[in-house]
Parts: structure tokens; sequence; C-alpha cells
């Protein structure tokens, strides 16, 4: 159901040039003072992952898996058991990206529609050809929208995934309240995403946390207000109204396995833009435990309830 994977700019993305490229790569990801959007970094990276049979762009979830691919796969099998996702759900997929997760979905648990936001125009264009390649187009609505000012009505969806991209999000939280909204009572909602570690440790390991998030969240579109620990993001989820609210931590079968994977098959780093492999060879010359020390990854998962309590 994938489709294979390219070292090649997609011919839907907006032509640069390899000068022009290389110097966005450069910008981004060694200028200090660069602050670049999500969709333009999104558009910056292109088709070029590090998987080999799909276009995933997330970390993946590597408890059994064996390389990237199998990873990524893991990590939209956790989302979709997150929410229950099953043959009689309507379920919006919010930051899709290129669709894998979609029509791995589709395949492996039959809802009757899937509806996908996303902001990044290119991606929705490969992923709407994507899906028609494998003739579900009448069941996966790729849309061009807005995470956080949904274009659709109350109650209308019974189950919502957000596959590590909610961070992006200006507000996470507005996010959360836009799903609200849209999910039918009893549905659930189930996000993999990126927050910071509550600091611990000595002076100098809490330096080390700080800077650790700092530069990612400032190579990665990571607004200011999205920076709140696990404690807090449950504290929005209940403020939305929503129940049954869990957030694991799942960064030990996230962060520490990548990297060790990309260390010992450099062959996925040389998927990437030659500028990328720079940075990334870079990062993996360096101890996991201080790249990673100030990042958790969570899965969150709620459901809104069955019936509402008017608040006074």
């Amino acid at each position: 159901m994938q489709q294979s994977n390219s070292t090649h700019p997609h011919p839907l993305t907006r032509p640069r040039g390899p000068l022009g490229e290389a110097l966005a790569y450069l910008n981004w990801l060694f200028n200090p003072f660069q602050r670049a959007e999500a969709p333009a970094i999104y558009e910056l990276l292109s088709t070029r992952t590090a998987t080999e049979r799909a276009l995933y762009l997330n970390l993946g979830f590597w408890r059994d898996a064996e390389d990237m691919d199998a990873a990524s796969d893991a990590l939209a099998d956790l989302v979709a058991e997150g929410v229950r996702l099953g043959p009689d759900d309507t379920l919006l997929d919010v930051g899709f990206g290129f669709g894998d997760q979609d029509i791995r979905w589709a395949a492996r648990h039959e809802p009757s529609q899937i509806i996908g936001l996303n902001l990044t125009g290119f991606q929705v264009q490969i992923a709407r050809e994507r899906v028609r390649e494998q003739g579900l187009e009448h069941r996966i609505d790729l849309r061009e929208g807005s995470a956080t000012a949904m274009a659709l009505p109350d109650e209308s969806v019974d189950k919502i995934t957000a596959l590590e991209c909610a961070f992006h999000f200006r507000s996470r939280s507005d996010f959360l309240r836009e799903a609200f909204r849209v999910l039918r009572p009893g549905g659930r909602i189930a996000v993999a995403d990126i927050i910071p570690r509550g600091l611990t440790g000595s002076a100098w390991h809490r330096f080390k946390q700080r800077t650790s998030w700092a530069l990612v969240a400032s190579k990665f579109a990571i607004p200011r207000e999205n920076a709140y620990p696990l404690p807090t993001y449950h504290a929005e989820l209940k403020l939305c109204g929503y129940e049954q609210i869990r957030l694991d931590s799942i960064r030990d079968q996230v962060y520490a396995p990548l990297h060790q994977w990309l260390g010992a098959n450099r062959a996925a780093i040389r998927r990437l833009h030659p500028v990328a492999r720079i940075a990334a060879t870079i990062a993996l010359t360096r101890d996991p435990a201080s790249v990673y020390a100030g990042l958790d990854y969570v899965l969150a998962t709620a459901a809104k309830p069955l019936r509402l309590v008017q608040r006074q």
C-alpha cells in the first residue's frame, strides 16, 4: 500500500534550483536567528525522508521495529489503537503529511471515511495523488485546512488523530478545543506529540535539558505557547472538557533507538538532502542522552463525554 520513496524532490514542490535549495537548508539548519514556519520547513524537506518504502516524516515507535519504515508504521498503529479505530468510524486525521497512515488505516481498520486536514499545500497534492493510486479517493478525503479553525460542523466525526504534528499548531490548546467541538459525544482523540521534559537533576543537567529543547523548538517551528510538560498537557485536556485522559511517555521507545538505528544505517542518512546529512551526522556523533535531554514524547488519548455537563 506504500509508494516507493525517492531521494529526488517531487515535481509538485516549488522549484528552487540546487543552489537555492542548499542555501535554504543552510539558513534553516545553521542560522541561529532563523525560525521558519512549519509549512516552509516541510516544503524544504520535500519527499526526502529517512524511510525506504514510504514517505513518513515521523520519528517512529521502536519497541519491536527493525527499521525506519516499520517504526513509522508502528507509531501510526499506536495512534490508531489510541482512538480504537473501527469500521463504523468517521476519522479526522490532522496534519496527515503524505497520507501514509491514512492509506494504512483504510486498509487495516476500514473506517467508513477518513477526512484529512493539512496546511502544507504540496503535501496535500502528493497525498491525494497517492490515495488515487490506491483507489481510495471515495474513502479518504484530504483537504488543505487549519487544525485550529476547522471547516467542519459541530459533532461531525467519531475519532481524531494527530500523528506528530500538534506541537506545530498555534496553539495546541486551540486545536484541542476545536477537536472537542467537532467530536461526537463519546468520540476519542489520540495525539502523538513532542513536548519538553520536566526539569530534573543538577543545574548542569537542567541546562542541557533547556538547551536541547530550545534547539529543537527553534528549528522545528514549535511555538512557545506549546512548550509545556506532561502535567500541564493533562490539565489542558481536562480544561477542554475531555475525560478518560491518559498520557504515556514513550520517549524511551523513540529517541534513543532512532539515534542508534540511524548511526548504524547511514543509507537512511544518504536519502536526505546533502546539507541535512551534515546536520544529522553532527547530531549522531553526540550522546543521545544529551541530544534529547529536554525532549519528551507522549501519546495522549482522551474521550468526549457522552453527556456534557453544563458549566455555570
